[in-house]
């Protein structure tokens, strides 16, 4: 008989409320809470996380097996963590098909692709209909260059498109590039119009909602603190215990407390601000609808006008934890704050007048593919795990819950059979403190490269050997 063995877990540092997202704090009001488990219980699929992993992929369970008992745990509230954080950027996956087919196949990488397509289809459809308002406006997707070194960073991007017989990105000049988000510090792109942004705020309390119409059992505030394997799973929270035939740890960033899962991911951090509203003063500059934008350098910048005028903007800042120990500086964080703004003006000079009333820090979990990854816990048949968001996630994740529901079904089927799932050699990152040094070292030279890059300067020899140890990532 194989003897049980304990997962622990650590509880995520909750966000004083005036720390959290502008997401977050502007739908206070449209949040309905769900209750905290207060007994035992059992379930036939738990899913620890409710985020968008978490509650997506309880959805699928429930839309083919509804007679199924899906529980979902969330240690604080649905979308506290970083679905609630992000910056509301909504596109496809036709950008990361090189990534995709290095880790699946030219055949699957396409058919994600597309499922992401159809994913924003979704989540049209269900705002249109009124189950799941999140805000979506598909105004377009913008992936652009604001320096020599960025220019056709989409060119390779575009011929495995048309490998695959799809079209979705449309050339863009400079004028048209000024003409859409009212600034010129990019000058060449692509655009995606089947795309755009949302409210990560409003997606998110708006979704629990519909989970829990369509029968999904959600408890907040019930952190889980311990697993124990066997059949059933035992779940150990403050208040009660959950026996579930099969589990789903959807935790993010924070599924790092697994020593498993933590040599295969690195968390890092990405800072967003939110200016005061200024809808007239955007009006003046052109930029009049829900467009999303993004640059190509290796920390991206991404930005949103949002509905009621505010400029969301965010940049990955490449900081990183010791052993992945989420804490407090991934709800907000000064250190980052100067840059950011920094870098906002540069794009947006004529607004260095304007006032930041926002300003928050979201923790990513990434895997060095950028690819996600799906599998079983410690050879578990029924414990499963969905990392390695890589910080784009908004149509990947809906699409993707279809693999983590199949898996968690052991369905054989065409979700089942994605190559996503218990990737074989899966690359493994040094260990600490190793990783934390090197992460660190790494980081000041992107920047530097950034630096040196955006005047068009070509960055010194050991600083391209330092971000040469690293893939480039999209945070955004």
């Amino acid at each position: 008989m194989t003897s049980s063995v304990q997962l622990t877990f650590r509880a995520p540092v909750a966000a004083n409320p005036t720390d959290r997202s502008f997401w977050l704090q502007d739908t206070e009001s449209l949040d309905v809470p769900a209750p905290a488990l207060v007994a035992d219980t059992t379930a036939d699929v738990a899913i620890i996380g409710g985020g968008l992993t978490g509650l997506w992929t309880a959805l699928r369970l429930v839309d083919r097996r509804p007679d199924l008992r899906v529980v979902v745990l969330e240690a604080e509230f649905c979308g506290s963590g970083a679905s609630g954080r992000s910056g509301g950027q909504v596109h496809s996956w036709y950008e990361s098909l090189d990534r995709l087919a290095a880790v699946a196949d030219h055949e699957e990488a396409g058919r994600l692709a597309c499922a992401t397509v159809e994913a924003i289809g979704e989540l049209e459809r269900l705002q249109a209909e009124g189950s799941v308002d999140s805000g979506l406006r598909l105004d377009g997707w913008l992936w652009t260059a604001s320096s020599k070194a960025q220019e056709d960073a989409w060119a390779r991007t575009l011929e495995l498109c048309a490998e695959h017989g799809v079209a979705p990105y449309t050339a863009l000049d400079a004028a048209e590039i000024a003409r859409r988000t009212g600034s010129d510090a990019s000058y060449a792109g692509v655009v995606e119009e089947r795309a755009g942004s949302l409210h990560p705020g409003r997606l998110m309390r708006n979704l629990k909602t519909y989970a829990i119409s369509r029968g999904v059992e959600v408890f907040e505030h019930t952190p889980v603190t311990a697993l124990s394997t066997g059949s059933p799973v035992l779940l150990q929270t403050p208040t009660g215990q959950v026996r579930a035939d099969r589990v789903l740890v959807a935790t993010n960033a924070w599924a790092s407390s697994i020593p498993e899962l933590r040599r295969r991911m690195y968390v890092v951090d990405s800072q967003v601000v939110a200016t005061e509203p200024i809808p007239d003063r955007l009006d003046a500059l052109g930029w009049k609808a829900g467009e999303s934008i993004c640059d190509s350098q290796t920390q991206v910048l991404y930005y949103q006008r949002t509905a009621d005028g505010r400029v969301v903007f965010g940049r990955g800042t490449g900081g990183t934890v010791f052993r992945g120990r989420v804490g407090g500086a991934f709800n907000r964080n000064e250190r980052w704050l100067d840059g950011t703004v920094r870098e906002l003006h540069r794009v947006f000079p004529s607004l260095r007048d304007v006032k930041i009333d926002y300003h928050w820090t979201g923790p990513i979990d990434c895997v060095p593919s950028h690819v996600p990854q799906f599998g079983h816990i410690d050879g578990q048949a029924n414990i499963c795990y969905a990392i390695g968001w890589n910080g784009t996630a908004l149509a990947q994740i809906p699409a993707c819950s279809h693999i983590v529901a199949s898996m968690l079904l052991d369905a054989d089927d065409v979700w089942g059979r994605s190559k996503l799932i218990d990737q074989p050699h899966p690359q493994s990152l040094p260990p600490e403190p190793v990783r934390f040094l090197g992460a660190n070292a790494v980081r000041i030279a992107v920047n530097r490269k950034n630096a040196a890059e955006i005047r068009d300067l070509k960055p010194d020899l050991v600083t391209r050997a330092l971000v040469a140890l690293i893939p480039s990532a999209s945070e955004h």
